[in-house]
């Protein structure tokens, strides 16, 4: 038998981190800073900090396509992105031609193949969980009870608010927790008129988004080279000036500063390997996604932050005699209770009477609606609730492109500030359902040799009753601010995915038979194995989740790190 130790002892780590997005990016943080050795693997291509943003500086007029992708690459290779891919950010979609998926019902999914992955690209609205969304299953019988509450994540939403940097006002709402904000942006003039007018005839609170963008650094972000947003909104590109939340902006440096971090890129997870008696994780293995080669890792601790969709499939194809249809699958829940939020359904209309007000820059923000159906005393046919973001501006000068005209003087108006628009989009909760689910293709696998992803999973009754509220309830506060030509809508051709925010699919739990994570993200079956990204969630609520995907991570994070110390890994 040859034994290649030496080559084993270089490719041993104290903590593999799968993925470098959102929560890889936070994870790699919280272990290096807590002094542990940590490799991270990355599937997708390496991306650097600014110098790779090659289309941040760029003005409109450089496009060759004025910013739209060609029909070819939005029929073909980013069918599932709809409305985000863009000329100037396509490079940084992953190609669906290269990377097929199948969808037994619709599904967008929509990825991002290198460093940083989506959080190049997230909303950076940055909202808490209340309470009631860690209990509202228990109450309703819905999925599983939460194994953690509010009151465990509240020290961790601090913490990772403070770092992050999160602009916000504080109003003081049970439904809408207040955190760590750094100085709010400004709302327009007539959403400050909306604000009033809902307040005052619908008792309906309006608050300017909370959003992931430095309003004023603290020195923990300029100590990192992060500096005060721009106002530029462009922020999709990629921010040379670090001014939003992204894991290339912040949590990788803070993590490389430790001299601790690795990262390995092209490196697709194939599957976790375990120990000889099949009961504990040692490592994971690899497949180089230019060369084909495979490569073995090896750690203490693995924290998987691939994705809802990826972390999942790298446990389903982790197949052993100890865990024959996935690691940690004792439940059979893996890949089940997929949740998104879904969307555009709301209102829009014209606005009067504000033509000599004006703003500062391109806000990259929104205002914020909280939740108000199914709240308190009000009560529906349906289940959870809704909130909305969207705002007033001002048309700028692609409006001409459905003006008629020409000339100078046509030239001369498309320079002024347009007519005021105001749109009220909602974002609903999904509710967790086991037939809403992706498994693995048994039959069809894609280049490297991985079993395809398949999507069977759709909206039901509780979420199109809930549409109808959210249309019209957005309709009824724009007429009560005296706004014009109220349209509300329902895009029908939206689904799942669409939302960017997957959930479930490996969700916490307290009890191993009816879930695959426990109250520390850690698999059931496996405590080596620590699961952090949107796959853990056991409901959707109907805010944004990143920041509590976060705040999970870095919890669970501190907990790896004390049970190695303690020898009970």
């Amino acid at each position: 038998m040859n034994l290649n130790i030496k080559s084993d002892k270089a490719q041993t780590y104290d903590a593999i981190v799968v993925g470098s997005g959102m929560t890889g990016g936070m994870a790699a943080k919280e272990l290096t800073e807590r002094g542990l050795k940590v490799l991270m693997l990355e599937r997708g291509y390496e991306l650097k900090h600014v110098e790779d943003y090659k289309t941040a500086m760029k003005d409109p007029w450089e496009f060759e396509h004025r910013g739209k992708i060609t029909n070819l690459a939005a029929e073909e290779h980013y069918a599932s992105m709809y409305f985000s891919a863009k000329e100037g950010t396509q490079y940084l979609y992953t190609n669906d031609a290269e990377n097929p998926y199948i969808q037994k019902r619709p599904f967008n999914w929509i990825r991002a193949y290198h460093t940083g992955g989506k959080s190049l690209l997230w909303g950076k609205q940055s909202y808490r969980w209340n309470r009631e969304d860690f209990l509202a299953n228990a109450k309703q019988g819905l999925g599983v009870e939460w194994p953690i509450g509010y009151d465990d994540l509240v020290p961790w939403y601090d913490y990772v608010e403070k770092f992050v940097g999160v602009s916000g006002q504080a109003e003081g709402l049970d439904v809408l927790p207040d955190g760590k904000f750094l100085p709010p942006m400004a709302m327009t003039a007539p959403e400050l008129h909306l604000k009033k007018s809902v307040g005052q005839k619908l008792n309906r609170p309006i608050t300017i988004g909370r959003v992931a963008h430095l309003t004023k650094p603290q020195p923990w972000h300029t100590a990192l080279g992060r500096a005060t947003c721009q106002f530029r909104n462009r922020c999709s590109r990629g921010c040379p000036f670090g001014a939003y939340f992204s894991s290339l902006a912040a949590t990788i440096p803070a993590a490389r500063q430790t001299n601790r971090l690795t990262i390995v890129h092209n490196a697709i997870v194939k599957e976790i390997l375990l120990d000889s008696q099949g009961q504990k994780a040692k490592g994971v293995r690899v497949i180089d996604q230019n060369t084909m080669e495979v490569r073995e890792f090896y750690a203490k601790v693995i924290f998987l932050n691939a994705g809802t969709i990826g972390s999942t499939s790298i446990l389903m194809n982790s197949k052993s005699s100890r865990f024959p249809t996935g690691l940690g699958n004792d439940s059979d829940q893996l890949g089940r209770n997929l949740m998104d939020h879904h969307l555009s359904v709301g209102a829009r209309a014209d606005i009067e009477g504000f033509e000599d007000d004006y703003y500062f820059g391109a806000r990259p923000n929104a205002l914020y609606i909280p939740r108000f159906r199914n709240w308190g005393n009000d009560k529906r046919s349906y289940l959870r609730g809704f909130g909305y973001q969207g705002g007033a501006s001002r048309a700028d000068w692609s409006r001409g492109a459905a003006e008629t005209g020409f000339g100078a003087d046509f030239k001369a108006k498309m320079t002024q500030p347009g007519p005021w628009k105001i749109n009220l989009s909602g974002f609903g909760e999904v509710l967790p359902d086991p037939n809403n689910r992706f498994y693995l293709s048994e039959d069809q696998t894609d280049k490297w040799g991985l079993p395809k992803v398949v999507f069977d999973a759709d909206f039901g009754e509780n979420e199109r009753a809930m549409r109808k509220d959210i249309m019209n309830d957005g309709a009824e506060m724009l007429e009560a601010a005296g706004f014009k030509n109220v349209v509300p809508y329902d895009n029908a051709v939206a689904h799942m995915g669409l939302g960017i925010h997957e959930m479930g699919t490996a969700r916490m739990g307290k009890d191993p038979k009816t879930s695959v994570l426990n109250k520390f993200n850690q698999v059931h079956a496996c405590k080596n194995v620590f699961v952090t990204d949107g796959s853990a969630m056991t409901s959707a609520s109907n805010v944004n989740p990143s920041i509590t995907y976060m705040a999970l991570t870095a919890r669970a994070a501190k907990h790896a790190v004390d049970q190695l110390k303690a020898r009970s890994l």
